[in-house]
């Protein structure tokens, strides 16, 4: 639910300036609030609606509900772009928490770029998946360095982690490793793959398939060195 703030008339207090101060703060942009913090976190979903992402191919498949970005429906990726384009990240740390409902299927993909349809060719996916068919589970590399057990349960919630810190990518789990990689320097990938590798780029939420309901709250990302 969505709760509307109102000023009062009232001769203002010292609380109220801190309150409205807060409010002002809130009302930043997305782009403009990750130019001026630099290495700090920054919230790339305000919780009511897609300021600041590019949802592709099937739009309705990625939404808001509860206060939460859900991915639910034909396939579909939910690119982060900021409010003006200022999505994309070389070294970063990405974290988010995430919910899987049984069966589900998803992916976070990072170092990627916006297309129009079909699965994003740029960049490396992070799985999200506790019990869909799909062997491959969460927190593994997609089908670079893959996690065959899931680690935590569907219908609640998790944290995760991205890091990416030049050729090191970490993902983590409630805090723990699962998966460790490091990106050769003269890594190459058979043709349907070549695009799996390190550059620059921005995250991407997928909608699997219509079967596919995964909750995510609490996304930051900070720019790294």
């Amino acid at each position: 639910m969505i709760v509307s703030k109102s000023v009062s008339s009232s001769p203002v207090s010292i609380l109220s300036i801190a309150s409205c101060f807060v409010i002002a703060l809130s009302a930043i942009p997305l782009s403009l609030a990750q130019d001026k913090t630099g290495g700090e976190f920054v919230s790339m979903f305000n919780g009511e609606n897609l300021l600041g992402w590019h949802v592709s191919e099937n739009v309705d498949s990625v939404y808001v509900e509860d206060g939460c970005l859900v991915t639910n429906g034909p396939r579909a990726h939910a690119f982060f772009v900021g409010e003006k384009g200022h999505g994309s990240y070389t070294n970063f740390h990405f974290k988010a928490k995430v919910k899987t409902e049984p069966k589900a299927n998803s992916g976070i993909y990072f170092h990627t770029k916006y297309q129009e349809k079909g699965w994003p060719e740029a960049g490396y996916e992070a799985q999200v998946n506790n019990t869909h068919s799909d062997p491959k589970k969460t927190a593994g590399l997609y089908a670079v360095k893959d996690n065959f057990e899931a680690p935590v349960k569907d219908n609640q919630w998790f944290d995760f982690e991205v890091i990416v810190e030049k050729k090191h990518i970490l993902i983590k789990v409630n805090g723990n490793t699962v998966t460790d990689y490091v990106e050769p320097d003269d890594v190459k990938r058979e043709e349907k793959m070549s695009g799996r590798v390190l550059g620059k780029g921005t995250i991407a939420l997928q909608a699997h398939d219509p079967i596919s309901k995964v909750w995510f709250k609490d996304l930051y990302i900070k720019a790294l060195p």
